[in-house]
């Protein structure tokens, strides 16, 4: 068997206690893990790598120079988790979710929230995030939030603690979906001999959520891309494909009359939802960025009328900012008049002055980032900064405390994965995926575990080295929907095999027609041009920053 190291002092590791004996739930893993050779494992570890450049499973690294495609480093030893903690997982998800959504009808319709004091007005109305143009409009069954990630991790006390929501447009499924088939690939008798929870069916249930997003009947759905020099193209395409619809960049749409259409081969044709993975700003250059390559002229107009739904909601952003976070206890107890089922991370708001003042005392203790940022950037963590980087820092957060959040130093717990010398504690986090359909939230069970490479650091971001890993909830059911396998005993035969066969090279077709719809106050674009707005627009959580 491959040596365990095990995790430091003050860690809470996944697979160990603090005895050195193995969890419960790790046993029937470890049990076939004993009795398997070493270089087998090391043969597959290097299949599953050449297996993911066949499949073109990459990423690009916004303000890489060379700007080359690399692979998300996948680790062959998965996280499990039991049932009985996921379902804890899965309620406090669903909690959230619904608390989120109802924060944004209210916000972007009667204000309650504001008016009864809850959060200060100023706090929502001079957000960068909010969008004015989204005030009085009614969505579909009132629905904002219909694709969510949620950004998880386990302290040093074993607690799971949410780190952050993500309602614009959260990215990563793809990656989970694809170590899921890897590991029934490589490994299926794993599968066959424990209840491990199926994640395939997700893009069924995404494309039922986003037809049920629509009043009408047989809606045309469609996923809309930046393009492929985005950081998470391939997740554009592989949940198109995966979806059976089309995958539409801006050339393939126009505005007529109030209605979206796309352009296909056979003429134009009405499309009724857009699964956007592009930022609010290029959405539509006669709304936001008039400069906007990446977005359709009248998009905006289209969606006032209820002519097309748009999948996250515009304006969403003003509700998974980093300094919104902070409130998300106090939307659970307004809207649902529950108590959080999931905690958040102790944190203080800079904006009110004794919370600066100790901050700016601590700052070499602390983690301290930008309300707006993503992917690790900006963040500035105290016990590794230099004593330059601090005394820059506390400049900003003087400047524009309003703009940034501290947290303590969160010891992410360490799950054993497979290096050069065996098995080593890696820190980790966890991003769930959640739909909503308006009537009910559902949680794939898993979700898409990213792992830090490097030893001793905390920052799982793909873009700074991390890696990912398989996540099986074992152990029982989890909660879902029937039509989707989860109330009752999955087929794990019949899994394995439908889904340990490879996916093949996804191949993007375009129609033939280039005419580029433009706003009247574009300049003509052209490919450097589009490259920068497309590195320039936030795919929250994307590839970069998985």
């Amino acid at each position: 068997m491959l040596p365990i190291k095990p995790p430091g002092p003050g860690c809470y590791d996944e697979m160990l206690l603090a005895n050195n004996q193995f969890r419960d739930h790790y046993h029937a893993y470890l049990s076939w893990l004993h009795q398997t050779d070493e270089k087998s494992i090391e043969r597959k570890r290097e299949e599953a790598d050449l297996l993911f450049r066949r499949v073109g499973i990459t990423f690009n690294v916004y303000g890489d120079g060379d700007g080359a495609e690399r692979l998300i480093p996948f680790d062959s030893i998965p996280r499990i988790i039991p049932a009985r903690e996921w379902q804890h997982l899965d309620k406090g998800i669903r909690q959230r979710v619904t608390a989120l959504n109802a924060f944004l009808h209210d916000i972007y319709h009667d204000q309650r929230i504001l008016k009864a004091g809850v959060i200060p007005a100023a706090q929502i109305l001079t957000n960068a995030q909010y969008q004015p143009c989204m005030q009085g409009v009614d969505l579909h069954r009132d629905t904002y939030v219909h694709i969510t990630g949620v950004d998880i991790i386990r302290n040093h006390d074993g607690e799971y603690y949410v780190l952050e929501d993500n309602l614009r447009t959260p990215s990563g499924v793809s990656y989970m979906l694809e170590n899921r088939k890897m590991m029934m690939r490589l490994f299926p008798e794993l599968f066959h001999n424990q209840p491990i929870a199926p994640v395939e069916r997700y893009p069924a249930l995404l494309l039922q959520t986003l037809r049920e997003s629509s009043p009408v009947d047989n809606p045309c759905v469609v996923v809309m891309t930046p393009g492929r020099f985005n950081s998470a193209y391939f997740e554009h395409s592989f949940l198109a494909q995966q979806m059976g619809v089309e995958l539409v960049e801006s050339a393939d749409l126009v505005v007529k009359d109030g209605q979206v259409l796309m352009r296909t081969t056979t003429g134009l044709k009405r499309v009724d939802v857009i699964y956007r993975r592009i930022d609010d700003d290029f959405l539509d250059p006669l709304q936001f960025r008039a400069d906007s390559m990446l977005g359709a002229p009248g998009l905006m107009l289209a969606a006032r009328l209820g002519n097309v739904t748009i999948a996250n909601a515009v304006g969403n952003g003003v509700a998974d900012d980093k300094l919104l976070y902070t409130y998300v206890p106090d939307l659970i107890r307004y809207y649902l008049a529950e108590e959080p089922i999931l905690k958040n991370v102790d944190t203080w708001r800079l904006e009110e002055p004794d919370a600066l003042e100790e901050v700016l005392d601590r700052l070499d203790e602390l983690v301290v980032k930008p309300v707006d940022g993503s992917g690790g950037k900006g963040l500035v963590v105290g016990p590794d900064a230099s004593r330059g980087e601090l005394d820059e820092l506390r400049k900003k957060l003087l400047a524009d405390p309003r703009g940034w959040i501290a947290q303590p130093v969160v010891m992410l717990s360490t799950i054993p994965t497979l290096v050069e010398d065996g098995l080593q504690p890696r820190h980790a986090d966890l991003r769930p995926f959640a739909v909503n359909n308006g009537d009910e939230v559902w949680v794939l069970p898993g979700g898409l575990t990213r792992v830090a490479l490097p030893e001793g650091q905390l920052v799982v971001n793909s873009s700074q080295g991390g890696g990912s890993k398989d996540t099986w909830i074992v152990g029982g059911s989890a909660p879902g929907r029937p039509e989707y396998g989860q109330r009752q005993q999955p087929d794990v035969a019949g899994i394995v095999e439908e889904q340990a066969a490879v996916t093949e090279a996804i191949s993007i077709i375009y129609d033939p027609q280039e005419l580029q719809v433009h706003s009247p106050q574009d300049q003509p674009a052209g490919r450097s041009e589009q490259e920068q707005q497309q590195q320039q627009g936030r795919d929250e959580g994307g590839a970069s920053t998985c």
